[in-house]
């Protein structure tokens, strides 16, 4: 049986809910079909973007590549890392071990490909924004990229450091905003490009035309793992195709 490897805390919440999507889209019947997976848990890794942005001297690089071969050695078929941030050095690690790592920004523009969708709006932490790790997947697919503007990125900024990561909750008006600003510059489809805006999407109504990057993540682990998929989760665009983005204050506000 296949067995699946998490590199997690990074941060801790998007992969306690990386986790719980692995087991609500696999289909089986019983327990015991479930997908065996091995995670470590591991907060202190140094935080990628500030690394990149040239904020820390502190390389989170050599504490993946350790955890990589730990899941190798706990005898791991295949790795994923619920961060996309992390995905800056995925050459690096993913020559450390002699198991495949998913690439989740690489797995995801393959999806909007085999979706039809022309031209994608990013929702990602400036890290992510800064290396052009979406833009180029992208690019190698032929699809058209938007991303915020500079006013835009840093209300981004705000949603995933000021209030997933603070533990706060959402300032769903700057979710909006931005999601307009990208609807505004052509794009069909959003891609929530940070694992913190998952969490963002699961707890607040935020409309249609989003595709939810670690939703894929957790999709390619079923399926690399040879588990069946449950059909509701053969299509991860919300509402199938890009729609206006719903005015979601208001509903946000009984969810929390």
């Amino acid at each position: 049986m296949k067995h699946l490897g998490v590199i997690g805390g990074l941060g801790p919440m998007a992969t306690a809910y990386f986790l719980e999507l692995v087991v609500k889209m696999t289909d089986v019947k019983t327990d015991q079909e479930h997908l065996p997976v091995t995670v470590l848990n591991r907060p202190a890794i140094p935080d990628r973007t500030a690394y990149i942005l040239g904020k820390s001297e502190e390389s989170p690089l050599p504490a993946i590549i350790q955890h990589a071969k730990e899941l190798q050695n706990f005898g791991a078929s295949c790795i994923a890392i619920p961060c996309i941030t992390s995905h800056y050095f995925y050459d690096e690690f993913s020559r450390s071990v002699d198991i495949p790592i998913i690439n989740i920004v690489a797995e995801t523009a393959a999806y909007l490909k085999a979706h039809g969708i022309q031209k994608a709006g990013i929702m990602a932490t400036t890290g992510t924004i800064s290396t052009n790790l979406f833009q180029a997947a992208l690019n190698q697919k032929s699809i058209g990229w938007v991303i915020p503007s500079d006013e835009g990125q840093q209300k981004v900024m705000h949603l995933i450091y000021g209030n997933v990561k603070a533990g706060l909750p959402v300032e769903t008006e700057l979710f909006r905003e931005v999601s307009e600003e990208l609807r505004e510059m052509g794009s069909e489809c959003i891609i929530l490009g940070c694992t913190e805006l998952s969490l963002i999407k699961r707890d607040y109504p935020i409309g249609s035309g989003y595709l939810d990057a670690l939703e894929v993540l957790a999709m390619c682990s079923v399926t690399q793992c040879k588990k069946p998929l449950k059909p509701q989760y053969q299509n991860l665009l919300t509402a199938e195709t890009a729609g206006r983005l719903q005015n979601f204050t208001s509903g946000a506000q009984a969810g929390r």
